[in-house]
C-alpha cells in the first residue's frame, strides 16, 4: 500500500470514528435491550450482540417497528465499530426497508448517514457523498418541522467535512467545518463541540500549526478522559499525527500506541488499529528498528486482508450486497406502489360519493334557501297586505268621519236658511245655539289632519323630501286626494269654493311636473 492510499485510508477511518461519536452525543433512540448492550460492549461484545438480536427478535414479534429500527441500527453499530461491515450493510439496509415502509424520516435520516459512511469505509466517494447529502436534506426538512434539534444537522455536516478529506478536497471540507460552528452558534453562542474542536485541530496541523494543534487536541483529550474514554483512540491518534509532522516520532510512537490500548479496551474505533500498525511499522522502519517494523508491518497486511482482501466477507458484501438489496428494494417499491395505487382508487372512490353527498347537500340548501326566502316573502307580502287592508279600513274610516262632518255643515247650512225665512221663531236664539255645536271649516280640518297623520304617518315625509316646495294648501290638496274625495267635499273640509279647488288642483299638478295623461289620483296613490 503506497503512502497516498494509507493517507486516503487514514482519512476514511478518521471520518467513520467522528460519525460513530457524533451518533453517540445524540442518540435517536433507546430502548432496554439497547441499553443493556451498551453496559456490555467494552466487557463483552458477543453477550452485547447477543442482546441486541433478542431486542430484534421481541419487537418483530410485538410489530414495533421504531424499536426494531433503533435496534437493528445500533447492531450495525457495533458490527461497523469491529469491521464487520458485511454485516452492518445488511443490518442498515433491514432498517432502511422498515423506515420506508412506515415513512419513519428521523430513521431514514439517520441510516443514510450511516450507509455514507459504509460507502466511506468501501473507498467509494461518490455513493457516500450521495447518501450524505440524502440524510442532510431529511435533517433540514425534520429542523424546519421543529422534529429534531439542530445538534444532528451539525453530525451531518461532519460527515461530509470528512467524505471531502478523504478526497484530498480541503477546501469543501473546511467549508462544511465553517457549516458545523456556525450550525452551533445558532444553538447558543458559545456552543462548543469538543468532537468538532478536535477536528479542527487535525485542520491546524495539516497548515503546520502544531502548537495551536496540540493545544487544542489536548484540551479534548482532558475532555473525553471524563466523558466518552473510548473515544481517546481517536484523539492519542491524531495526537501522534501531529508529533510525526513535527518530526518528533518518539512522541509520536507512544500516542500511536495509547490509541491501539484505547481501541483494544473499549471494543471501539477497531478501523485505528490498522492506521496505527502502517504508521508505526513505518516509524520503526525510519529509525532502523527492522525487527519492529517488520512486527507492525505484518500486522497491518493481516488486519488489511481480512477487512479488503479477495477473501474477506467484506470485500463480498462490496460486490454482492448491493445488488440483492437493491433488488429487494425494488420489490419493495413495486408493492408499495401496488397499495398506493388500491389506496388512489379507495380515495378517488370515497372522493367520488363525498362528492354526491356534497351535491345532494348543496342542492337540498338551495332548496331550502328558496323555500326560506318564498315563504319570507309571502310572509312580509302578507303583512304588507293586512297593513294596507288596515289602512284602507282606516282611511274609510276617516272619510266617513268626515263625510259625516260635511253633511253636518250642510244641514247646518239648510237649516239656518229655513230658520230664517221662519217669523214667529226667536231667530236670534236659534243661531246662537246652531253655533255652540257648528264647527268652522278650519276647525273640521283640523281634526281631520290629526286623524289623517296618525293612520299615514310616512305620507307627508315622503311627499315633502321629494317635493319640497309644496305649500300647507297644497298638502292639504294632496291627502284628500290620497282618500279619493271629489272636489265639492274637498270645498266644504277647506272652507274654499269648488272653483278655488280646480284651482289648486291645476297648481298642484303643475308643481308635481305631472304629464297632462298623468292621473293626479293614481299618482297619490304610490306615495
Amino acid at each position: 500500500m503506497n503512502r497516498r492510499s494509507k493517507c486516503q485510508l487514514l482519512v476514511n477511518v478518521i471520518a467513520l470514528l467522528f460519525c460513530l461519536c457524533l451518533r453517540s452525543q445524540e442518540p435517536y433512540g433507546t430502548n432496554k435491550y439497547i441499553e443493556k448492550a451498551n453496559e456490555l460492549t467494552a466487557k463483552n461484545l458477543d453477550s452485547a450482540i447477543y442482546h441486541l438480536k433478542k431486542g430484534i427478535e421481541h419487537y418483530s414479534i410485538e410489530k414495533d417497528t421504531v424499536n426494531l429500527i433503533n435496534s437493528l441500527c445500533q447492531l450495525s453499530g457495533i458490527y461497523d465499530n469491529v469491521l464487520d461491515y458485511g454485516k452492518s450493510y445488511d443490518g442498515y439496509w433491514e432498517a432502511l426497508i422498515l423506515a420506508d415502509l412506515s415513512n419513519d424520516d428521523i430513521s431514514k435520516s439517520r441510516i443514510y448517514q450511516e450507509l455514507g459512511w459504509l460507502y466511506t469505509a468501501y473507498r467509494k466517494e461518490e455513493e457516500s457523498l450521495r447518501y450524505f447529502n440524502m440524510a442532510l436534506a431529511l435533517k433540514k426538512k425534520l429542523l424546519e418541522e421543529k422534529k429534531i434539534s439542530r445538534d444532528y444537522v451539525v453530525s451531518n455536516y461532519f460527515a461530509i467535512v470528512n467524505c471531502y478529506r478523504v478526497n484530498h478536497n480541503f477546501v469543501m471540507a473546511k467549508t462544511y467545518l465553517d457549516s458545523c460552528e456556525l450550525s452551533l452558534k445558532k444553538i447558543s453562542p458559545n456552543k462548543k463541540s469538543y468532537y468538532v474542536e478536535t477536528e479542527k485541530g487535525y485542520f491546524d496541523a495539516v497548515a503546520g500549526n502544531y502548537e495551536k494543534a496540540l493545544s487544542k487536541l489536548n484540551e479534548t483529550k482532558l475532555f473525553f478522559e471524563n466523558e466518552n474514554p473510548s473515544y481517546l483512540s481517536v484523539v492519542h491518534f491524531l495526537i501522534g499525527e501531529v508529533y510525526r509532522f513535527k518530526g518528533d516520532s518518539e512522541q509520536a510512537i507512544e500516542h500511536y500506541k495509547s490509541s491501539l490500548r484505547f481501541s483494544e479496551m473499549y471494543n471501539k474505533h477497531l478501523g485505528y488499529k490498522l492506521f496505527n500498525y502502517e504508521v508505526l511499522s513505518e516509524l520503526y522502519y525510519n529509525q532502523n528498528n527492522y525487527k519492529e517494523a517488520f512486527f507492525y508491518k505484518d500486522k497491518a497486511q493481516e488486519l488489511n486482508e481480512n477487512i479488503f482482501g479477495r477473501r474477506s466477507k467484506n470485500h463480498k458484501h462490496l460486490f454482492e450486497i448491493k445488488d440483492r438489496f437493491r433488488l429487494q428494494k425494488e420489490k419493495e417499491k413495486a408493492l408499495l406502489k401496488e397499495v398506493r395505487i388500491e389506496k388512489l382508487e379507495d380515495q378517488k372512490r370515497i372522493g367520488f360519493l363525498q362528492n354526491i353527498l356534497m351535491g345532494v347537500v348543496v342542492i337540498f340548501m338551495f332548496l331550502y334557501g328558496i323555500l326560506f326566502f318564498r315563504n319570507l316573502r309571502r310572509k312580509h307580502k302578507l303583512e304588507k297586505q293586512k297593513t294596507n287592508e288596515v289602512m284602507m279600513l282606516k282611511n274609510r274610516e276617516l272619510t266617513s268621519s268626515a263625510l259625516q262632518l260635511i253633511e253636518k255643515e250642510e244641514f247646518i247650512t239648510k237649516l239656518k236658511q229655513n230658520i230664517s225665512k221662519g217669523d214667529a221663531i226667536d231667530t236670534k236664539a236659534i243661531h246662537n245655539m246652531l253655533k255652540g255645536f257648528q264647527n268652522t271649516p278650519g276647525g273640521n280640518w283640523k281634526e281631520f289632519e290629526a286623524r289623517f297623520t296618525s293612520i299615514n304617518q310616512s305620507f307627508y315625509e315622503k311627499i315633502r323630501a321629494k317635493y319640497p316646495n309644496l305649500g300647507q294648501t297644497d298638502l292639504k290638496l294632496c291627502a284628500l286626494v290620497k282618500l279619493g274625495f271629489s272636489s265639492k267635499e274637498m270645498s266644504s273640509l277647506l272652507g274654499i269654493t269648488i272653483e278655488s279647488v280646480h284651482t289648486s288642483r291645476y297648481r298642484l299638478r303643475k308643481k308635481l311636473k305631472l304629464e297632462k295623461g298623468e292621473n293626479l289620483i293614481d299618482f297619490m296613490a304610490t306615495i
